[in-house]
């Protein structure tokens, strides 16, 4: 019997092949269990490792009186698990479509596709684990679908901003975009307050990333946002959101804006807008444009007008230059100032004479001219400025602007004659409340109240806002003088007949300005405003309307456009409000104070 022969040659290459092998394959052990350890063991590690944020619950916001405005509710992602689905749950897809008001052949397409292409360009086929069937499903729905008990087929649950009361104080409120970033409003100016603080919880998961609940490691509370209580009345709101509904229908204007206020303590009742939106639908830009989003209250500017005629008139009184009964010649078109001839400018009625008391009631252009260049230009600019004319009004909102009222250096030769009458100075509608707020207030500016308080889950304070007093403006007895002339202005004989209620005495300012276009000064385009308050001598509230270009046959002047308007609100908040009349027979006296007690003292 013969021996195989083996080559020694062939036993030597195959046992260097064997040893390289392992001398390979140990040289790698060595490189990833020594040299590459602490690198392998931090992916491993984090591999292993789970961290799940524990979102904290954003705050409620809500009116003086407790009503929601904006909270945050529960809602769930309702998704499917193409690999954990069974196919002895098929049959309860019909029921899942019910439940979801999805089409059936969808789910199906979705729960049959199990796999997807990696990147573009990879060839890598990589599993489906999650493929979305409903998002922001409210808890009902989630317990529906739980019901079904079909395997694969479940809610992640997430917070979701909602409005209650939909487009209702929408310009107040602001929200919260998809990405949980608050936009305007009230939502974004309070934001630190409200978000709260997340919490998470470090644990380990297992291959099918499961929670390993034996490994968890540190687990941090989330704690959840304060909540916000505004100034803002519900019902008051909806009293001024229904009045600038119908005056749109009715005017068709380019923008309104509405603003409803305590004088003694600024604290802002309502204010509107419109165009406005639905805050819960604020991505549909197609129904409602981004331009919609905008507080026109606190960021368009208008010259004021006629509103502004309380300034002179003001200033005039508190610097003894003048009394109510001293008349002026507002008949004639021209007269010399400093040494300069100065045209003064038009009126829609000429009068030879005119009192201090009449060129307010008669709203003459040329009269107020008149008592602005009694005043001066330092003293005019200065009272215009204290009124809160060129400076923010500080409302707690954001984007305010400030306005225009130049400094006297800048004025031109005309600039004397036409501030006095509200040309040369642009303000935003909230400035023209507050400076109409200053006469109903004995004389004092306040700082518009948006907010009350923010206060914890348990109602207890955290922080409270107090009425705020900028400055005096005008003496007690001066504004009470004003008042009594605004007064007039709502009487028979005054520019905003339209705005008077029966049984009560109401004062105020209606404002026609004409609007600038293409440099000039336009007679078919119109801002209609009236800034009023009541009851005169002890007022409880002070509203202003402003209509940008009305479309209205003629001129759409304040006074038979706002006017109206301001009526139907006032007579709506005294039936909601239960605000007593005060109205008095007595006779104009220039220097009669009235009783108001319940408000600022001088």
């Amino acid at each position: 019997m013969s021996k195989a022969f083996v080559s020694s040659y062939r036993a030597s290459l195959v046992s260097c092949a064997v040893a390289f092998a392992f001398c390979v394959l140990l040289g790698r052990l060595f490189y990833l269990h020594v040299w590459e350890q602490e690198e392998l063991m931090e992916h491993v590690s984090s591999n292993r490792k789970m961290i799940n944020v524990i979102e904290a619950r954003r705050g409620n916001i809500v009116d003086s009186r407790g009503n929601l405005l904006a909270t945050t509710r529960t809602a769930y992602d309702i998704g499917v698990d193409p690999q954990a689905f069974q196919e002895s749950d098929r049959e309860k897809l019909a029921e899942l479509a019910e439940v979801l008001d999805k089409p059936l052949a969808e789910i199906e397409r979705l729960v049959d596709t199990k796999t997807r292409k990696g990147s573009e360009h990879a060839k890598e086929v990589r599993l489906i684990r999650w493929a979305a069937l409903a998002k922001n499903a409210n808890e009902s729905t989630n317990e529906a679908v739980r019901e079904l008990g079909i395997r694969g087929v479940y809610g992640n649950s997430k917070y979701s901003r909602t409005y209650p009361s939909g487009k209702l104080a929408a310009h107040i409120l602001g929200y919260v975009n998809k990405e949980e970033t608050p936009v305007t409003g009230i939502e974004r100016f309070f934001d630190y307050y409200l978000r709260g603080q997340d919490g998470w919880r470090e644990t380990e998961k297992d291959g099918k990333r499961r929670e390993l609940a034996e490994f968890r490691e540190r687990e941090v509370e989330s704690f959840d946002g304060l909540n916000v209580e505004l100034s803002i009345d519900l019902m008051v709101q909806h009293i001024v959101e229904a009045e600038v509904t119908k005056l749109a229908e009715e005017y068709n204007p380019n923008g309104i804006s509405v603003i409803v206020s305590e004088p003694a303590t600024g604290a802002v009742l309502a204010m509107a807008n419109y165009p406005t939106y639905d805050p819960n639908e604020f991505f549909n830009t197609k129904k409602y444009p981004i331009d919609s989003q905008r507080n026109r209250a606190l960021t368009d500017v208008i010259e004021p007008g006629s509103t502004f005629k309380i300034v002179p008139a003001a200033a005039a009184l508190n610097e003894g230059v003048v009394s109510p009964d001293d008349m002026f010649k507002t008949g004639v078109s021209r007269v010399t100032y400093r040494g300069r001839s100065l045209k003064l400018p038009g009126d829609h009625h000429v009068y030879d004479e005119l009192s201090v008391h009449d060129i307010v009631v008669k709203s003459s252009n040329r009269g107020a001219a008149h008592l602005g260049m009694l005043l001066g230009e330092t003293r005019l600019h200065d009272y215009a400025a204290a009124f809160g004319f060129g400076e923010k009004t500080g409302c707690d909102l954001g984007g305010e602007v400030s306005g225009t009222l130049h400094k006297v250096k800048n004025w031109d030769g005309l600039t004397i004659t036409r501030l006095p009458m509200g040309h040369a100075v642009s303000a935003t509608p909230m400035q023209v409340h507050t400076a109409m707020s200053v006469i109903a207030n004995d004389g004092v500016l306040m700082e518009p109240l948006l907010t009350k308080r923010i206060f914890d889950s348990t109602g207890e304070d955290v922080i409270r806002f107090a009425p705020k007093a900028k400055r005096r403006v005008v003496s007690a007895e001066v504004a009470a003088t004003v008042s009594q002339m605004l007064a007039d202005v709502v009487g028979e004989e005054g520019t905003a007949r339209k705005a008077a209620i029966k049984n009560y005495m109401v004062a105020g300012k209606t404002g026609t300005t004409q609007k600038i276009v293409n440099g000039q000064y336009s007679r078919q385009h119109h801002v209609a405003s009236f800034s009023g308050f009541f009851p005169a001598n002890n007022p409880a509230l002070v509203i202003t309307v402003v209509v940008d270009e009305p479309k209205f046959k003629g001129v759409g002047y304040g006074g038979s456009v706002a006017a109206p308007a301001f009526r139907n609100i006032a007579e709506a908040c005294i039936a909601y409000l239960g605000i007593r009349s005060s109205r008095q027979d007595i006779a104009y006296q220039p220097t009669f104070i009235y009783d108001r007690t319940r408000r600022l003292s001088n």
